[in-house]
């Protein structure tokens, strides 16, 4: 169970009481992230985050910013995402005021020196970097580009390195301050902490103020584009094949889950079975997908040897032509839902996730579903369900292919890329 209260013209608390916890875990959404960027200001959202971390008003350096949480043994860190941005910490509940401070203090009282941001710019050049020197990681940021083109959700989160050098300090100061405003957080707690105190803590860190918000461009029609090759000499080629799923809240959202679950989520999965255990062609062969406000996508990984590559495509579209053509046998489907309710009902049991799974339905969704919610949505999935959304998805024109991979294996494979 769970409570919630908006503060007027602050931010929006959405609390979980575990009695008897000795651990509490805060997340803080700022509905800010990399959609709502231009191709100049590629890379802010994610550079803004950084900068938060290299003083605040009472912790005026990286030091002093680390030791306020490691200092009683705690731990914290932010991402950025497509559309917002999450500062998370989980401490000892007894510092739980801590906790909130810091947090506030990130998010609404970052000093963003000049001198931090001219030293933060080498340092984010050199995260990119290592994303790009690691094709297992990249071919997702290839694929983005791919099936979304040159659009804020096509380019990387984190900007390219023209983009990185070229912000100007004031560009990013102007990004906080229009999106780091009180009104525009989300605040959830899981831990022993009453509603009323989380509440008072989170109206005393982050205080109040509102303002106008830009919105994001809508998705483009999608797919951009079927195929695209990062010619790369390695030893292992990487393949993402994609298509268009369902946006965020979808009523088709929970059979979705259970089509994933079925192709591709865990060692009992078909394309696990199929890709590496009985053919041997990939160590890691997984499926998963993705959500925003007005798309979605479902998504294959595999790491093969290069020459391998036909072999993997065509037993991958394989089997998402059978999800299309037979419905899911019923045992298949009862061991596919019990490993989906059993893998949430664990991920809930800890603090951590359980605030995040408050925070990102409060802050993104439609409404914020109760453990006993989501498994009772899960146990309404029928196999006709599954069947008919997966013939409305597994379609030719749908597919797209991002490969990283010397050329003269992957040479033919657009051609090939077709469900069966």
């Amino acid at each position: 169970m769970f409570e919630r209260t908006a503060l007027p013209d602050g931010p929006r608390v959405i609390s979980a009481r575990l009695a008897g916890t000795r651990s509490l875990s805060i997340a803080a959404y700022v509905m800010v992230g990399s959609r709502l960027e231009s191709r100049e200001q590629s890379g802010t959202a994610h550079f803004m985050e950084h900068l938060t971390f290299k003083g605040t008003e009472a912790y005026p350096t990286t030091r002093a910013v680390s030791e306020a949480i490691e200092g009683i043994g705690g731990t914290s860190n932010a991402a950025t995402d497509r559309e917002s941005t999450v500062y998370w910490t989980r401490l000892p509940v007894r510092d739980a005021e801590r906790g909130f401070h810091v947090l506030g203090e990130l998010m609404r009282r970052p000093l963003l020196r000049g001198e931090d941001i001219a030293k933060e710019r080498d340092i984010i050049v050199e995260e990119i970097r290592s994303y790009r020197d690691d094709p297992g990681q990249y071919v997702f940021n290839v694929f983005d580009e791919t099936f979304f083109g040159d659009t804020a959700m096509g380019w990387e989160i984190a900007g390219d390195e023209t983009s990185v050098r070229s912000l100007a300090d004031e560009d990013i100061r102007a990004f906080w301050s229009a999106g780091y405003r009180p009104a525009n957080v989300v605040v959830a707690v899981a831990g022993d902490l009453s509603h009323d105190q989380a509440v008072a803590m989170v109206a005393g860190a982050f205080g109040s103020g509102n303002g106008s918000v830009p919105g994001f461009v809508a998705a483009p029609k999608l797919p951009h584009k079927r195929f695209a090759l990062l010619e790369q000499h390695t030893s292992q080629a990487h393949v993402c094949l994609g298509l268009p799923a369902l946006p965020r809240d979808h009523p088709d959202q929970w059979a979705l889950e259970l089509l994933n679950t079925v192709l591709g989520d865990g060692s009992s999965s078909r394309l696990f079975l199929r890709v590496r255990e009985e053919a041997g062609l990939a160590y890691d062969v997984h499926s998963f997908t993705s959500d925003y406000a007005d798309c979605g996508t479902l998504q294959v990984y595999a790491g093969v040897d290069p020459t391998d590559l036909p072999a993997a495509l065509e037993a991958i579209l394989e089997e998402l032509a059978r999800l299309r053509d037979e419905p899911v046998p019923a045992e298949e489907l009862a061991k596919a839902r019990a490993y989906a309710r059993g893998r949430l009902e664990l991920r809930l049991e800890e603090s951590r996730h359980l605030a995040s799974w408050l925070g990102v339905q409060e802050a993104l969704h439609d409404r914020v579903l109760t453990l006993d919610d989501a498994l009772s949505a899960l146990d309404a999935v029928s196999p006709q369900a599954i069947h008919s959304l997966a013939q409305r998805l597994m379609r030719d024109d749908a597919l797209s292919l991002a490969v990283i991979a010397p050329k003269r294996n992957a040479r033919r494979l657009e051609k090939v890329l077709r469900l069966p």
